[in-house]
This record gives C-alpha cells, structure tokens and sequence, in this order.
C-alpha cells in the first residue's frame, strides 16, 4: 500500500481526532523510524515519551515473545504470573506499598481520582472528604476525570459539564493552595514537571509545602509521573528531586517500552480503602505488558544505565544553552534529563516541526512557544549534535 493510499484510507474511516502529517511511519530501529517512502527520521518524540529504549529492542522483543508463547491474556479473574513480579519491583524501589495495573495514563488517573474519593468516604464517614484541588496548566488525560483535573480550559470547551468538586490553584502558589484547602478536601493532583503545559518543574519548597499541608489537614497527595517518571528527568522516579513523596502515584508511557500499561502506585493506607470490586480493567495487568515492563524497568533502574542517562543529560543540556548564548531568539531552556524545552519568542514554535521533519528529524512541542526535545533514552552524543545542529539552523 503507498503513503497515499494509507492516507486516504486513514482519512475515510478513521475519526480525524488528529492532524497527522503527510507520511506514513512503517518501522524503526535503535533511534531511527522510516516511512513508506523509505526517508529515515532521528526520533525526538519517542511516542511521546514513551520508547524509552527506542525500536526493535531485543528486551522488549525477547521478553514479549517469551510470553507470548505462554499466555496472552485471561482477565485480572485469575492469578498470573507478571504482574506481581511487575508490582514487587515497582514498589520496592519507589515509596509505594501497592501497585493497580491498567492500560494507559489517563486511566491511571481515573484510578487515583478514585482512590482518592473512596479513601476519603471510608476514613471520614461522618463529612466525607470528596474536593479536588488541581492546578492550573497542568494535563492529567482525556477521560472524565482526568480532564476534569485538567486545568487548561481549552481540553474542556465542548465537553462540559466537567466532574464537581474540583478546584485549581497555581503551581508554585502555596497561597492559592491554602485558599482552597479546607475540612472538605480529599487530594491534591499535580505534575511534578508539568510536560504538556510547557515544562515546568514543581520546586521543591512548594512539594515540601504541599507535603506538609496535607499531613496537617489529612489530604493525600496525588503525583502524576505519567511522563516524567522512569528516569526520563535523569532520576528514576521525578519526585526524587526534591525528596517529598505521594501518597498515590501515576506511571504509564515508558513503563513497558512501547506497549499499553498504566500503572497507580499507594500507600498501605490508601490501599486499605479500596475494596474487591470498587475499580477494575479488564486488559489492566495484562501478562504480556506487564512482562515487558519487567525487562525495560530492570533495564532503566540499572546504576550503569541512570548514569548514561545523567551523562548525555549534562551534555544536551551544555549544547542548548550554548543555542540559547547565541541566539536572542531563545529566552529559556527548561527541563532536566532527557525532557528539554527551548523557550523561543516571534515565532510560533510549531513552525518547527515541518523544518526538523525536511531535515530527517521528529520533535514536538509543548505550548505555543516550545519546542520539546523527548528522545529515547538510548540517544547518543552524535544525536544531540545532529538535533542541536538542526535547531541553530531553524533559528538562523
């Protein structure tokens, strides 16, 4: 089938919720995809996020296809072998007490959301906790809950009524937290590093802040690590910067490399209120996902592995800030590990896109006036050379 013809295919019976552009992605391999027409692109999306160890990974395949040949699929009726295995590792290496599998981050939110309400009504039966406070500029999803909890109001046009009892403060605004704060409120969500809002980091006074409010008021703290989490900001889990942990977390994109998992990790107590028969996923835990996030989590834990991470970190980091000290264009690079956004002003920063994919390169953005960097975590120096080399030149 040509580039075309796929096309044409794509635009006739699939519902045009995205505006893909004109070419058809059909393999990869280390950092590279290829199209139909056989052009070769250096990955800088990596599925947005989530091909952390790139294409044709032999841990992913050989653990895929090990598993393949036992046991593909039973529902979560019946004891299976990965996902406990998935769990123990999960757990023992965050702060984590119990880990809920399902097949996509906005799913994992729904999760916490959930959680979060039952873990209220059961504790404080007399005045049930069931407020929200959110914050602006974040993405937690497209689901009811999650984009309920989403505080830009462009994802709700069209969609309302959004859920009750959900509120939004600022991040970095412990003021505007504590306005909202009260008798009533159940959690807290957040991002950590606010991706699709633009690349903003959570500091760490205002994580320590909200650590503390919620101990006092017996709030539970909610973190989404949907895309930040799993080494992508040079630490295992983002939280770890500042040293203040949830009570529930979000994981999904990178967790098995490529295919669909998502993942709600909790304290005992959090757990302690959940119920057999108050959330459930049918393909949630799947053995298949769930033994290739084994391999790929084993794989990004390694010590020799973070400190590649940490390495090539330090390195796109010193070549985009040499971007930014010669182009006046640049205002910011933000960003920590191999998540980088390159703050530009007069032009909009989707303009990029189409410059970098001329020049055999895929990036995104995030917001009208960023351009985001998400490699695998395989990437290499000489890719950061060729990426970088590419920036200088779309802002020549």
């Amino acid at each position: 089938m040509t580039t075309q013809e796929t096309i044409d295919l794509e635009q006739k019976y699939i519902l045009q919720t995205y505006g893909r552009p004109p070419f058809v992605l059909e393999s990869g391999d280390g950092v590279y995809l290829q199209d139909t027409d056989g052009k070769k692109y250096l990955d800088f999306v990596s599925g947005l996020s989530v091909n952390a160890l790139g294409y044709n990974s032999s841990v992913i395949q050989d653990a895929a296809n090990e598993q393949l040949g036992k046991l593909i699929h039973v529902s979560n009726l019946y004891h299976t072998i990965p996902a406990p295995q998935l769990a123990q590792l999960l757990c023992e290496n965050s702060f984590a007490d119990r880990a809920f599998f399902c097949n996509s981050g906005t799913e994992s939110i729904e999760a916490a959301l959930k959680f979060a309400r039952k873990w209220g009504y059961k504790n404080f039966p007399d005045k049930p906790k069931n407020k929200i406070i959110a914050l602006n500029n974040s993405f937690h999803g497209r689901t009811y809950g999650a984009i309920s909890a989403t505080g830009q109001p462009k994802y709700h046009k069209g969609f309302g009524p959004m859920l009750p009892n959900i509120s939004f403060a600022d991040l970095n605004d412990m003021e505007s937290i504590e306005k909202l704060a009260d008798s009533e409120t159940v959690a807290i969500v957040l991002e950590p590093l606010q991706a699709e809002g633009g690349i903003h980091f959570a500091d760490p006074e205002f994580l320590k802040g909200l650590r503390t409010l919620c101990d006092e008021l017996k709030i539970l703290l909610i973190f989404d690590e949907v895309q930040s989490g799993l080494l992508r900001t040079g630490k295992l889990f983002c939280y770890e910067h500042s040293g203040v942990t949830p009570d529930i977390m979000t994981l999904a994109k990178p967790l098995a490399g490529g295919l669909p998992i998502g993942a709600t990790l909790m304290t005992q107590d959090v757990a302690d209120a959940v119920e057999p028969g108050d959330h459930a996923a049918t393909f949630g835990a799947h053995p298949v996902s769930c033994a290739v996030a084994i391999e790929v989590f084993k794989t990004l834990s390694a010590p020799d592995f973070v400190a590649g991470v940490q390495e090539k970190s330090d390195y796109l980091f010193g070549k985009l800030n040499e971007i930014k000290d010669k182009h006046a264009q640049v205002t910011e690079i933000r960003g920590k590990g191999l998540i980088a956004g390159i703050v530009i002003k007069d032009t909009p920063a989707a303009d990029s896109m189409a410059f970098f994919r001329d020049k055999g390169i895929l990036v995104c953005v995030a917001g009208p006036d960023v351009i985001r960097f998400l490699p695998p975590l395989v990437i290499d120096k000489e890719h950061i050379d060729e990426a970088v080399a590419v920036l200088d030149e779309f802002l020549s």
